[in-house]
């Protein structure tokens, strides 16, 4: 996560899991908080708390223990009698913290509540409720969505996702997800918790009332209900995170940026129509078709907001005061594919231009004959010099009369900004070309260009950058020199910038398909899946080169298991909706005894330090049982099942049980999983591999 550029990590305290009887609390093994918070500082992460106490999360009762949840009190209030068993688990939490939630400590905010929109008296009582029990940070925060009327203690934090398993399988793109691909100034999300929203949306005006534009719930993927299995790409999820900061965010949060398992203590703690919720969900699985998936392997998405994450490193300082402003001409509605989205966060004298020409499932127009008139104090700045074509997909951020210190401005360019290096001669800044579109850039009359490697066009008052690979301009002025690094989209789609955990180190900017991170000292370490290609290249200001690092010691190693059907499947009608439209999941007594089985033999080497085991399957649900043990799940949704290899060692016999996938099921499926369903002529479950592979770590740069 820290080498993606993330900064912060958050977790919910979920009650039920640690006192799910009353009085005996654990904060033992896997739910030591203290010790999650003391490895997210040893990993230069800060630590947000949320404690609710309800946190929801699709846990059973909001995350309630039973005791609580049936006791005779108004929950959620300032009901005395609630407060009184909160208080006493809020001192709790604050003793087994043991002073890490104060001020100045690695947790920097805590959020009280979730999801909860007409108690700002409760919600400010919670806060004292915490802070006397030992849990405190220099910021409160809370969820805003659903107009939400909060104490003026609390910062807002507001959410928005692509797509998401709680409306109805057969329901059409909803306007509450479109709205995240444009620009604009409205933040709330009606959507998000409305199947659990008693009342109507207060007021729908969906701005801040106090405190900055931040988020907590950028979707980073979705979960998957039974009866929705929603599948976003990479470029959907970073689309978003990429609106909101042209929307004007100086905290992008995301919902899930990690996914996860509930391995230990799944059993019953979901969320389910049985307990009293509109939704069914996996018992084990959380995955979240996050950015990191529970395996803790990268997905598409990664790579995308580890880009936007660098652009946040570099410029954010600049870039928190700047307000967003909107175009004169936005999009006519949610339905316009065909205008350019796009908006300006600027403090009047210079900034940064937002471009998000994307969306899913409804695909948006490439714009043709694209320039740009701002106005800055005192001037006004027209680019480019060449209209050119912004094609559908691109997600940009280009600069605007950018000054970097002792250097010449930079007037515009159409590339977006990247991050900033020490240079031996000064700073270079570092621009990414947007796939189809050639750089150009301005700057003062009084600057002169000069090309260093690569090829640059003069025009009449601008420079056109042929772009192969990398190109390093050098721009020279009376105010200083400015070299500009521009990477093409292929080099950059494999570019890592990996900020320092000290000042005795600088940051460095890498090239790899690998995975990478920073050691405390500075070390870089790769880490390789099974025989991908394992190559590390470290950028040299001084020789603007690309400089390899050490190669991986050996290739790790990769092997399919060994499959043997054991029981076919009983023949089974389709699902039929139980609640609503939505339909009722199979329980897992059920996808044992009638579903199909198989017996995996994995590779001897499976016990090896870290191993990732990989599920190629068709059906319906399925379940892994370790040595009579179901350890996971999983709804299909047509993407492969990736599990860490560390829940099966020492597994005697581990036998994958499916149920069918019904051609006449009705449940809602992402396009590839709903193509095969719908040119299926009857019931279909299938498991095509299970493939075991092996990770490498090395030291690539010392």
């Amino acid at each position: 996560m820290r080498a993606g550029g993330v900064t912060v990590v958050s977790t919910y305290v979920i009650w039920i899991h640690h006192e799910p009887i009353e009085g005996s609390v654990s904060f033992d093994d896997d739910l030591d908080l203290a010790a999650f918070v003391d490895t997210a500082e040893a990993a230069g992460l800060s630590v947000v708390l949320r404690i609710g106490p309800w946190v929801h999360g699709e846990v059973r009762n909001g995350g309630f223990p039973d005791w609580l949840r049936h006791r005779d009190m108004e929950h959620r209030t300032n009901d005395q009698r609630y407060l009184d068993e909160v208080k006493t688990w809020f001192e709790r939490i604050g003793e087994h913290l043991d002073g890490r939630s104060r001020p100045g400590g690695p947790v920097v905010a805590v959020q009280i509540e979730n999801e909860l929109y007409d108690q700002p008296e409760h919600i400010a009582t919670l806060i004292e409720l915490a802070r006397t029990g030992g849990i405190d940070a220099a910021i409160h925060t809370a969820t805003a969505w659903g107009s939400a009327q909060l104490p003026e203690a609390v910062i807002p934090l507001f959410g928005g996702y692509g797509d998401g398993f709680w409306v109805d399988p057969d329901a059409p793109w909803d306007s509450s997800f479109r709205a995240h691909y444009f620009f604009g100034h409205v933040w709330d999300d009606p959507g998000i918790g409305a199947d659990l929203r008693a009342e109507a949306l207060v007021d729908g005006s969906g701005r801040p009332r106090q405190g900055p534009a931040a988020t907590c719930e950028l979707g980073g993927g979705m979960a998957t209900a039974y009866h929705r299995r929603p599948v976003l790409s990479g470029r959907d999820i970073a689309a978003i995170a990429n609106t909101k900061i042209g929307n004007g965010s100086v905290w992008q949060g995301y919902y899930m940026f990690a996914g996860g398992s509930n391995v230990s203590r799944g059993h019953g703690q979901q969320e389910s129509i049985e307990t009293g919720y509109p939704n069914d969900m996996p018992v084990f699985d959380y995955d979240f078709h996050a950015p990191i998936d529970a395996a803790g392997l990268r997905n598409p998405a990664f790579d995308l907001l580890r880009e936007q994450h660098a652009f946040l490193a570099a410029f954010g300082d600049r870039l928190a005061p700047m307000p967003a402003a909107m175009p004169s001409n936005p999009p006519t509605g949610l339905d316009d594919t065909d205008s350019l989205r796009w908006a300006l966060r600027s403090d009047g004298r210079s900034g940064f231009v937002v471009i998000g020409q994307h969306q899913p499932y409804e695909p948006v127009a490439d714009v043709r004959d694209v320039s740009f008139a701002i106005s800055l104090t005192g001037r006004e700045v027209r680019f480019p010099e060449v209209p050119i074509t912004i094609p559908s997909g691109t997600l940009a951020r280009w600069p605007l009369a950018l000054t970097l210190p002792s250097a010449p401005e930079l007037l515009w360019a159409t590339a977006t900004a990247l991050t900033i290096l020490e240079g031996e001669a000064g700073p270079v800044l570092v621009l990414r070309a947007d796939g189809g579109i050639t750089p150009q850039l301005g700057v003062g009359p009084d600057a002169t260009v000069t090309a260093m490697d690569g090829a640059v066009e003069k025009l009449d008052d601008s420079w056109r950058v042929d772009v192969s690979g990398h190109s390093s301009l050098r721009v020279e002025s009376p105010a200083g020199a400015l070299e500009i690094l521009i990477l093409d989209s292929a080099t950059a789609r494999e570019t890592w910038v990996l900020e320092p955990l000290s000042s005795e180190h600088r940051r460095k900017l890498l090239r790899s398909t690998c995975d990478l991170w920073l050691e405390e000292g500075g070390a870089v370490v790769a880490r390789a899946i099974g025989d991908e290609p394992a190559s590390v290249e470290v950028w040299e200001s001084s020789s603007r080169t690309w400089r390899r690092g050490l190669d991986a010691p050996r290739v790790g190693r990769v092997a399919k298991g060994a499959i043997r059907q054991v029981r076919e499947a009983t023949e089974l009608r389709p699902p039929v909706p139980s609640s609503g439209a939505r339909h009722r999941a199979p329980g897992h007594g059920s996808v044992v005894e009638d579903g199909a089985a198989w017996v995996i033999t994995a590779p001897p080497w499976m016990t090896a330090e870290d191993v990732t085991v990989t599920i190629d399957w068709k059906g319906d649900v399925a379940v892994l049982e370790v040595d009579g043990t179901i350890i996971a799940d999983r709804f299909w949704d047509g993407t492969p099942w990736r599990i860490s290899a560390d829940v099966l060692k020492g597994a005697g016999r581990i036998v994958l049980h499916a149920l069918p996938m019904h051609p006449d099921s009705t449940v809602g499926l992402a396009d590839e999983a709903a193509s095969i369903r719908d040119d299926a002529t009857r019931a279909f479950v299938a498991v095509d591999s299970v493939t075991f592979a092996e990770h490498v770590e090395w030291t690539a740069v010392a």
